[in-house]
């Protein structure tokens, strides 16, 4: 299990019309959002990176910067990319499923083609939203066995404003005796 505070495991992967991605030499101000998606077939998968995409820009003002990846090829996710008129947001591709494993991602198998008509890749990872300090430690996280009730962009910006103005340091980080 990740936890807060700690190194994250590194990440690193090609993106379509960006550099490569290296967590360890992102760069950020304030840290990095990943988005681990599904993949193409996930319909839920582009409505939110629809949204994702929408708040780059508000991310980059706070000094974070926006990945989204997934096990997916650079035909899959460059479809993904014109699907969801993707511009400012960097479209990462191949995440192998031991990375995702590494991140804590559910792995999940293939149950054919998907309400709009895409087959499943044999497997393929569920959705985790994380945020990663320019130290990459991780500061935020969430991972979902399903596609479904993720979190929403626009409330981690909100956070970001409260977090950045009252300093608020990354929780959950206790390991002790409970």
């Amino acid at each position: 299990m990740l936890m807060p505070r700690q190194k994250t495991p590194d990440l690193s992967f090609e993106t379509l019309d960006h550099e490569a991605f290296d967590l360890a030499t992102d760069g950020a101000e304030r840290g990095t959002v990943i988005c681990f998606y599904r993949g193409l077939h996930c319909p839920i998968c582009a409505t939110y990176l629809t949204e994702m995409e929408k708040l780059v820009g508000a991310f980059a003002e706070r000094g974070v910067k926006t990945v989204a990846v997934s096990s997916d090829g650079a035909e899959r996710t460059r479809d993904m990319a014109d699907k969801i008129t993707a511009t400012g947001l960097r479209m990462g591709y191949g995440l192998s499923l031991q990375k995702a494993r590494d991140w804590g991602l559910y792995v999940s198998t293939s149950r054919g083609k998907t309400s709009i008509g895409i087959e499943e890749p044999a497997l393929f990872s569920e959705p985790g939203l994380f945020m990663v300090t320019p130290e990459q430690t991780l500061y935020y996280g969430s991972v979902q066995t399903m596609p479904f009730v993720r979190p929403h962009f626009s409330e981690l910006v909100g956070a970001l404003d409260f977090a950045i103005k009252n300093e608020y340091p990354a929780r959950g980080e206790y390991q002790g005796a409970v």
